[in-house]
C-alpha cells in the first residue's frame, strides 16, 4: 500500500501532539485543525484529558470544533462522564464553543456542582450556551445554588454565567440575598449589581455587597 502525503502529514500531525515541547503540540494541533480529518478527533479529546498547557488545549478545542459535530459530539458527552477533572472541563468548554444544543442533556445537575471548581465553571458556561428557550429559569435555580462557592475568580465565573441569562434570574437571586450565609448573600448581592449596571465590575460589585451585609442589611430596603 502506498503511503500518500497526505498520510505522511496526518501520521507526523499525530506524533506531534505527544511532543514533550509545548510550541510544538500548539503547531500540531493547528495543523489539525486547518486540515480536518475523522482520523484525528480521537486522539485531540484524548490529548485534551491530559495536555497541560492551556494555550495548547485552546488549539485543541478549536482543532475539535473544525470538525463535524456529528463526529465530535458523542465522544465530548462521554468524556464529561470521566473520572478525570480535566477531561470533563476540556470537553465541557469544548462543547460550549461547538453550540449544538443536542448537547443540552448531559449538562446535569452534578456537573454544575461538579466539586472541581474549573470543571464546574465550564459546565456553567456550556450551560449558558446550550440551555434551551424556556429553560433558562431552571438553570437559574439550579446555578444560584452555586452562589458563594470558591474564590474570587470562580465567583466571577458563576456572576458571568448568571447575567448571561437576563432577567429570568432575578427571583431566584432576590430568594438568594435573604439567605443566613453571608457569603451566599454578598454573592447575590454582587451579581444583582451587575445585572443592573454590567460596567460597575466585580470587584467593586462584591465589595459593596459585603459590606451591605456587614451592615446587616439584604440590599433589597427600600426596593
Amino acid at each position: 500500500m502506498t503511503t500518500t502525503r497526505q498520510d505522511m502529514d496526518a501520521i507526523r500531525a499525530l506524533q506531534g501532539l505527544e511532543d514533550r515541547r509545548s510550541s510544538v503540540r500548539m503547531r500540531a494541533a493547528l495543523a489539525v485543525g486547518t486540515t480536518p480529518d475523522p482520523r484525528f478527533v480521537d486522539k485531540l479529546i484524548e490529548r485534551c484529558a491530559i495536555e497541560p498547557d492551556s494555550f495548547v488545549r485552546d488549539m485543541l478545542t478549536w482543532a475539535l470544533t473544525r470538525h463535524p459535530a456529528s463526529m465530535t459530539l458523542p465522544e465530548l458527552l462521554g468524556e464529561v462522564r470521566s473520572e478525570r477533572a480535566q477531561a470533563r472541563s476540556q470537553a465541557l468548554h469544548t462543547l460550549s464553543k461547538i453550540g449544538d444544543r443536542q448537547a443540552w442533556p448531559a449538562i446535569t445537575r452534578a456537573l454544575l456542582s461538579d466539586a472541581d471548581d474549573e470543571v464546574a465553571r465550564s459546565a456553567w458556561r456550556a450551560a449558558v450556551v446550550l440551555v434551551p428557550e424556556g429553560e433558562e429559569s431552571a438553570l437559574a435555580t439550579v446555578l444560584v445554588t452555586q452562589l458563594g462557592r470558591g474564590e474570587r475568580e470562580t465567583q466571577l465565573s458563576l456572576s458571568r454565567a448568571l447575567v448571561a441569562l437576563g432577567e429570568v434570574i432575578v427571583p431566584a437571586l432576590r430568594a438568594a440575598t435573604t439567605a443566613l450565609d453571608p457569603r451566599v448573600c454578598a454573592h447575590a448581592l454582587a451579581t444583582q449589581r451587575l445585572l443592573r449596571d454590567p460596567d460597575a465590575g466585580f470587584e467593586f460589585a462584591i465589595e459593596e455587597a459585603k459590606r451591605v451585609v456587614a451592615l446587616g442589611g439584604s440590599g433589597q430596603e427600600g426596593r
